[in-house]
């Protein structure tokens, strides 16, 4: 059986961003949204979801670039003077992981993530990170801990599989198989721990190798390679760019994503596979069910 979730990434980074999520689950393929509860939109993204019973909105627990929801004083290590987050993940998780104090400061700007989402009164559909920090240990040691007092949300695991990776795109195998066994590798003991304390996972996503450049030719090639099981194809669409620091990496192609999620063709395309892309929680529930 396949159950395949569309999401878009960074929720309440923007207006265009938050625009592009409306409209494509109103008028287009999209299923969930990850909400980023410290970001400059974030109270508009709220506003515009109550309004969407029908997708499902999770966390897009943030550690790196963007701004915690706890003040400065509280997370000293977790931010430089200008408030933000480090922008060098690498860098960054390495410090994270040797450092005592630093873990508990992520666990609790972890927490008061968890806490804001709570206070917004939203169902947590899913758990994932902002550019994948939710795998570093510290991450996963504090989602294990906090996530089931939220209702055992599903988190999403990153990993891109090769052969159907290189299938739907027939290029950079190297890249492809380099990342496929390098976020397999990371996230053996994620998904172990996670399911451990009853948190369910996806089984792949898709769009790992293509970040800011699933457009219409690239989502209607994946879609043709979704294997059984929980897939998720996650985007980052906006409406429009925009100007400030926040704004997505200038290669991004956001508006030609947002294009491709209320795209006749994509969607003719899902009919004609006989996908019914869903939420999180009710595509893994699918699963269950049929288990």
């Amino acid at each position: 059986m396949k159950a395949l979730v569309v999401t878009a990434d960074d929720f309440g980074l923007s207006l265009p961003v938050n625009e592009a999520v409306e409209e494509g689950h109103r008028h287009g393929i999209l299923t969930a949204a990850s909400l980023m509860v410290g970001a400059p939109a974030w109270t508009d993204a709220v506003e515009r979801a109550r309004a969407l019973p029908g997708l499902g909105v999770g966390l897009h627990v943030t550690l790196v670039d963007g701004r915690p929801v706890l003040p400065p004083d509280q997370v000293p290590g977790l931010v430089g003077p200008d408030g933000r987050f480090s922008n060098d993940p690498a860098r960054f998780g390495t410090q994270l992981f040797f450092s005592p104090e630093l873990r508990r400061q992520a666990t609790a700007e972890i927490k008061a993530q968890f806490d804001r989402f709570r206070a917004t009164g939203l169902p947590l559909d899913h758990v994932n990170g902002h550019q994948h920090f939710h795998m570093h240990p510290v991450a996963v040691n504090a989602i294990a801990e906090i996530a089931p007092a939220f209702g055992f949300p599903p988190v999403r695991v990153p990993v891109e599989p090769f052969r159907q990776s290189y299938a739907a795109m027939r290029d950079r195998p190297l890249q492809r198989l380099g990342s496929w066994l390098f976020y397999w590798a990371l996230t053996r003991s994620m998904r172990r721990k996670l399911a451990a304390v009853g948190l369910p996972l996806n089984d792949q996503v898709f769009g790992v190798n293509d970040s800011g450049a699933m457009v219409e030719v690239r989502m209607l090639q994946y879609l043709d390679q979704v294997p059984d099981g929980v897939t998720e194809l996650y985007c980052h669409p906006a409406t429009q760019r925009w100007q400030g620091i926040d704004n997505l990496p200038p290669d991004y192609q956001a508006i030609q994503e947002f294009a491709a999620l209320v795209s006749p063709v994509v969607r003719a395309k899902i009919e004609g596979l006989r996908l019914r892309p869903m939420p999180f929680r009710a595509a893994v529930g699918s699963m269950v069910a049929l288990n």
